[in-house]
């Protein structure tokens, strides 16, 4: 018997995934979820999907296996800790929480079940990580020197629309949240590369002055004046890290990353990608082998039964299909001509928890990996309202020894 799936949460986002979980090929059931009468009502009839549950409360009490949590942000983390005590599983927007303690009762719910959680990070995914995570695996960069990752999303960019959508009437209490607590887009491309977790930080933020009025110590709930931040992280294995999250800023926007080893580097920027060695000769030019084109993809499978994949694309370049590097041949051929999103990751963000709940097998960025994405945000917002105090970033360890983890050729 298949998957019977919850979709908590019938926004803007969850539009995107709704027909992925519905096509998949191991899921029976879609059920939606949402607190909005109406908005549920018209979301069915948009999808065709007969059954509707009116909260998260009446899924916990419910039949169904999964919950897929896509709700405010500073929800996350209790919502997925109350689905897993009831015994289902968890599949959740970023960020897994907002705070330190939440993100560590979140990780001991998913240790105490059998129930899986994958925190749908699409960083995870995005073509310069698959490839620099499969060179870090071969070892051409050696050792790991020094990352950047960094996301740029000012508010002109639709976050005002985002923000309003999120909070309602009340939107501005929200709209001012630290920047550092939504820092998974960023950590992950790192961590998810080198296995390296943060270990200390010293953040510095950068007091805001707009017009608008969303950052400052009185316009927020968090009491936050900070509309950029910068990190720098000491790693366990040694390196330094840098981590940027920007939301005023005179700049396009970006989600990249820049890897600096002893062997070899990589570099990414709004001119393109590099390969970088010692020999000036020797830079290898990645951009035409990253690029998600929205067109189909190129790469390796692209004979098999996915190889028209097709996307929604927007203009900003952010939602766009599969680069050469996806390895597309691996997902369900119903997910063909369906939407995808975020640099290619959307489709196997659901293929990949699907596949590890039915397996019974972590997935990736499952809740220890969460976390290291997570907690150390948190802390460096800390750090910045400190005046930059280096501070120690806890780490709740890596998944029980005796997990399986599923088994993917990702990259």
């Amino acid at each position: 018997m298949g998957l019977q799936v919850g979709m908590v949460g019938v926004g803007s986002f969850a539009q995107g995934f709704i027909p992925l979980f519905k096509a998949h090929p191991r899921v029976d059931r879609v059920v939606l979820c949402d607190l909005d009468a109406d908005k549920l009502a018209a979301n069915a009839e948009r999808h065709g999907i007969a059954d509707t549950l009116p909260s998260l409360d009446a899924l916990c009490d419910s039949e169904l296996d999964a919950a897929v949590i896509i709700t405010q942000n500073w929800l996350h983390a209790p919502q997925a800790a109350q689905a897993l005590r009831a015994g289902k599983h968890v599949w959740s927007a970023v960020p897994a929480g907002i705070s330190v303690q939440e993100v560590e009762q979140l990780v001991g719910a998913a240790a105490a079940g059998d129930r899986i959680y994958m925190l749908a990070e699409t960083s995870y995914y995005y073509p310069a990580v698959l490839y620099c995570r499969d060179r870090y695996r071969r070892g051409d960069f050696g050792r790991i020197v020094y990352g950047e990752g960094e996301y740029y999303h000012d508010f002109d960019h639709g976050l005002y629309d985002v923000m309003k959508w999120r909070g309602g009437e009340h939107w501005r209490q929200f709209a001012g949240g630290p920047p550092m607590h939504y820092p998974t887009h960023s950590t992950s491309q790192i961590v998810s590369i080198t296995s390296a977790h943060m270990t200390r930080v010293s953040c510095l933020g950068f007091v805001d002055d707009h017009e608008d009025g969303i950052f400052g110590a009185d316009a927020n709930r968090w009491h936050n004046p900070f509309s950029n931040e910068s990190a720098l992280f000491e790693m366990s294995d040694g390196s330094a890290c840098r981590i940027n999250e920007f939301r005023r800023v005179g700049h396009p926007g970006a989600v990249r990353m820049t890897l600096f080893g002893t062997q070899a580097s990589f570099e990414e920027n709004k001119a393109g990608a590099r390969w970088l060695g010692r020999d000036r000769d020797a830079t290898v030019d990645l951009t035409d082998l990253l690029t998600c084109t929205g067109v189909p993809a190129q790469g390796p499978g692209a004979a098999g039964p996915t190889a028209g994949l097709e996307a929604l694309t927007a203009d900003d370049g952010t939602h766009r299909s599969a680069s050469a590097v996806h390895p597309v041949h691996r997902l369900p051929p119903q997910f063909a001509g369906l939407p995808n999103g975020h640099n290619g990751s959307h489709q196997f963000l659901v293929d990949d928890f699907v596949r590890a709940c039915t397996e019974g097998k972590l997935p990736p960025n499952h809740a220890w990996a969460a976390a290291r994405y997570t907690v150390p945000g948190i802390v460096a917002h800390e750090s910045a309202r400190r005046g930059g105090e280096q501070l120690a970033v806890p780490d709740f360890g890596d998944p029980p020894a005796e997990a399986a983890h599923l088994d993917l050729d990702i990259d």
